[in-house]
């Protein structure tokens, strides 16, 4: 079975996942963070670190210029069906 890969820009995230004791300061991280904390224990799926400027989702979450619009376009695949 492979691993599900799930990506993600918090480096802080990232470490949580990976290091099962708990700290004091995550006592109020929901059932969500330790469902996905377990997954990646028992080898379910792995973080992988994206740096923000290649987070896919931006295109759809942030005010963006035209250069980072038509980048995170392109590595989406989105077809441009005026110009074809």
């Amino acid at each position: 079975m492979s691993q599900i890969p799930l990506l993600c820009d918090n480096t802080s995230a990232i470490n949580l996942t990976k290091n099962p004791i708990q700290h004091s300061r995550t006592k109020r991280n929901e059932i969500h963070h330790h469902f996905i904390r377990d997954h990646v224990i028992n080898g379910d799926c792995v973080i992988q670190f994206v740096n923000f400027d290649n987070q896919l989702a931006d295109l759809l979450t942030k005010p963006l210029n035209k250069e980072g619009f038509n980048f995170l376009e392109n590595e989406l695949g989105i077809i441009d069906f005026k110009n074809i």
